[in-house]
C-alpha cells in the first residue's frame, strides 16, 4: 500500500498540476485509514473526526510536497508545516487505534527523504520507522502490517534520498552546463579580440612601413614609389580577408607564409632577415603556434627597434620544438610587453610551452619552447639560455 503510493507522490518533473495528478494516484490509497467508516462500522461523531483529520493531513502533506521546488533554499515556512505533518501522522493513529492510519507514516518518511539534507533526513526515517512498530504493538496490530509498513519505509526512505540526490546533480549540472556556455563564449570573444588584435597589428605596421617608404619614393619621384602603392593595396586587402576568417573561425597561419610576409615587412624598414631551421617539418599545431610568434615579433621588431639585421632559428625534434627571433636593435628603456606579446604567452601557455621575451641594449629577443608532453618547458629552456 504505501509502496506505490509514494512512488507516485513525488514523481514527475513538470509544472504544479502535473505533479498533482501523479500525486493524486498515490493519495488514492490513503483512503485505506477511512475503511472503518466506509464498512459502516463506525458512524456520527467518530467517523467525521476520522474524515476532518484525514483531509487535514492531506492538505498540509500537499502543501509541503507542492511547495518551491528549490530543494536547497526551502522557505521557512516549510519546516513549521512539515512539524504539523509529522504531529499528525504520530498521534492519529494512537488516537483513532487503527493499523490502516499507520500508512501516514510511510508517507511522512518520503516528505523527510525529498525535503530534508541527507544527515537530517536519516534519523528522522529511522525514527519514524521505530515508531511504525512501537505504535503498531500499542494499538494491538498485527505484526503481518507493522514489519512491512517498516521495511517499505526504511526502503522508500533510501529510494527517494537518492531521488533527492539526483535531483539536485541534474541541477549542478544544468548550472555547470550554463556556466561552460558562458565560459565558452568569453573564451570566443578573448579568441577574436586576440586574433584581431595580432592580425591588424602586424598588417597596419606594415601599412604604415610602406607607405613611408612610398612618399619618400614619391618625393624623390622614383618610379618604384607606385609598386610600394600597390603592396600597400595587396596587404590592405589580405588585412581584410584574414580579419573575415578569423571572425568566421575558420582562419590557420602558416609559418612559411609568415616568415614570407616577414622578410617583406622587414624589408620595408630596411632590416636583413636571416632564417635557419632543423630538424624535421613542424606538426599543424605547432607550425601554427610558431606562426603567430613570427608575426608579433617582427611586429615588435619594424615598429620599435631600430634594428639593422633579423635572425630566425627554428628548431625541431625529439627534445622538443624551439623558435628564437632577435635583432640588434638596442633599448635602453624599460621593456613592457603589450597585448600581442600577452596574447602570444596565452598561446604557447595554452600548447604547454613556455616564452620568454628580452629586451636590452643588445636587442630584442623571443624565444618559444615546446618541450614533448614528457618533459617541462622550463628545463628546455634552461638549456637553451645556457648557451
Amino acid at each position: 500500500m504505501g509502496r506505490l503510493a509514494t512512488v507516485f507522490t513525488f514523481g514527475g518533473t513538470g509544472s504544479r498540476p502535473r505533479r498533482l495528478m501523479g500525486m493524486s494516484l498515490g493519495l488514492v490509497y490513503l483512503l485505506y485509514p477511512l475503511s472503518d467508516v466506509a464498512d459502516g462500522r463506525l458512524g456520527g461523531a467518530q467517523a467525521a473526526w476520522r474524515v476532518i483529520a484525514l483531509a487535514a493531513f492531506v492538505v498540509v502533506y500537499l502543501s509541503v510536497v507542492l511547495g518551491p521546488r528549490d530543494l536547497n533554499h526551502r522557505p521557512r515556512w516549510m519546516f513549521p508545516l512539515l512539524g504539523v505533518a509529522t504531529a499528525m501522522g504520530v498521534v492519529f493513529p494512537l488516537v483513532f487505534g487503527s493499523a490502516t492510519w499507520l500508512a501516514l507514516h510511510v508517507y511522512l518518511v518520503v516528505v523527510y527523504a525529498m525535503a530534508l539534507p541527507p544527515r537530517r533526513a536519516v534519523p528522522c526515517i529511522g525514527a519514524m520507522t521505530a515508531l511504525i512498530l512501537a505504535e503498531g504493538q500499542f494499538i494491538g496490530a498485527e505484526s503481518g502490517v507493522q514489519w512491512p509498513l517498516a521495511l517499505q519505509a526504511v526502503t522508500l526512505g533510501v529510494l527517494f534520498m537518492s531521488v533527492r540526490n539526483t535531483r539536485i546533480l541534474v541541477a549542478q549540472l544544468k548550472q555547470a552546463q550554463g556556466e561552460v556556455a558562458r565560459l565558452a563564449a568569453a573564451e570566443e570573444r578573448l579568441r577574436i579580440a586576440r586574433d584581431l588584435h595580432d592580425l591588424l597589428g602586424h598588417s597596419l605596421s606594415l601599412i604604415v612601413l610602406k607607405s613611408e617608404l612610398a612618399r619618400r619614393l614619391g618625393e624623390q619621384g622614383s618610379p618604384k614609389a607606385a609598386a610600394e602603392v600597390a603592396d600597400i593595396e595587396s596587404v590592405a586587402r589580405q588585412a581584410l580577408a584574414q580579419v573575415r576568417e578569423a571572425i568566421s573561425g575558420y582562419r590557420r597561419l602558416h609559418l612559411s607564409e609568415e616568415i614570407e610576409g616577414a622578410r617583406s615587412a622587414l624589408a620595408a624598414a630596411d632590416v636583413a632577415l636571416a632564417v635557419r631551421t632543423r630538424g624535421t617539418p613542424l606538426p599543424e599545431d605547432l607550425d601554427g603556434l610558431f606562426a603567430w610568434a613570427v608575426r608579433e615579433a617582427v611586429t615588435n621588431i619594424a615598429r620599435h627597434s631600430g634594428a639593422t639585421r633579423c635572425e630566425i632559428d627554428l628548431s625541431y625534434g625529439e627534445e622538443g620544438a624551439l623558435l628564437e627571433i632577435s635583432d640588434n636593435g638596442g633599448c635602453d628603456r624599460p621593456y613592457e610587453p603589450g597585448n600581442g606579446l600577452t596574447g602570444l604567452g596565452e598561446r604557447v601557455r595554452a600548447a604547454g610551452g613556455d616564452l620568454t621575451v628580452e629586451a636590452g641594449t643588445r636587442g630584442f629577443r623571443v624565444l618559444v619552447a615546446v618541450p614533448p608532453p614528457q618533459d617541462h618547458p622550463a628545463e628546455m629552456l634552461a638549456d637553451r639560455l645556457g648557451e
